[in-house]
């Protein structure tokens, strides 16, 4: 009989919780340390950085914020971000809810073979994939459709790879919702575009905001395809731009480390307000009623 089972019932409880809590406070360490200090870095000179890199900065120096806000390199980098995630997202949300419909409430010969090909843009993420899609690219840039150097070349690939795994989530959703209701709506009139504009999307909505959720953060983050496709400084997008200020500015630590800060904080925020529809939209149609 193991140890723990010759103790009272309430000291079992009592370790167990502890070590649960020990293992959340060192995950959040792991998770909070590097974040805090990346913002003490930010608010330091540089030779404060280098001779008192764990402490809190004392005093504040805002010069860094100030340098990086005060130009137009930031601001460019955030609008093109800005620009690609939301005609991305509008993307992908278009066409995978029209594709999931089709997959989860139509019949038609070949149906299983064509939702086989989505499922196997699974097994072929961006990073295995990037040099024939850059190669594909090229090839219609000569033919005069810009897609290298271009922010357009930037979105085509984000949304083409967040298709598969975006189709199987609101597939899923819609297999779920009951096929008596969309019996009702031919009843009572309703075309196949109808049901699913008028009633099959309403009920969507939690899993539509997820797969919204999810592919506005895969895009802003997304460094491999602009590193790619995009030559131009005024086209860099966030993370793009972060690498090459690194690069540029690697002797200055404090300045790199504000730059670092500012880029993060919109992702920050957005996922706050956007980890509940996450959770509820993957969640949403996983139990049927």
């Amino acid at each position: 009989m193991p140890f723990a089972y010759l103790l009272p019932r309430w000291l079992q409880r009592t370790l167990s919780r502890f070590f649960h809590y020990v293992l959340l406070i060192l995950i959040v360490l792991v998770v909070v340390v590097p974040i805090v200090m990346l913002v003490f870095a930010a608010l330091k000179t540089r030779g404060e950085v280098m001779s008192q890199p764990y402490t809190p900065p004392m005093p504040v120096r805002w010069e860094n914020i100030q340098t990086i806000l005060g130009g137009t390199v930031f601001w460019g980098m955030l609008r093109n971000s800005l620009v690609v995630m939301l005609v991305v997202t509008a993307g992908v949300v278009v066409i995978c809810s029209l594709a999931a419909f089709v997959f989860a409430r139509m019949e038609f010969k070949g149906k299983g073979w064509a939702f086989n090909l989505f499922t196997l843009g699974l097994m072929f993420p961006i990073n295995v994939a990037i040099l024939p899609v850059y190669f594909v690219l090229r090839q219609m840039d000569q033919a005069g459709i810009n897609m290298i150097d271009s922010l357009l070349g930037v979105i085509v690939v984000q949304i083409a790879f967040a298709l598969s795994g975006n189709i199987l989530i609101l597939r899923g959703f819609f297999t779920a919702v009951p096929a008596e209701l969309q019996d009702a709506a031919y009843i009572d009139g309703c075309t196949v575009f109808d049901f699913f504009w008028r009633i099959l999307l309403p009920l969507a909505k939690p899993a539509l905001a997820s797969v919204a959720a999810l592919t506005m953060i895969a895009s802003w983050n997304d460094l491999l395809v602009p590193l790619v496709v995009i030559n131009t400084e005024t086209l860099w997008t966030l993370p793009l731009g972060t690498m090459q200020f690194q690069g540029q500015y690697g002797q200055d630590l404090a300045l790199v480390s504000a730059f670092v800060a500012l880029s993060a904080i919109p992702t920050l925020i957005f996922y706050v307000f956007a980890e509940r529809q996450i959770v509820s939209g993957l969640t949403a149609g996983a139990v049927k009623g």
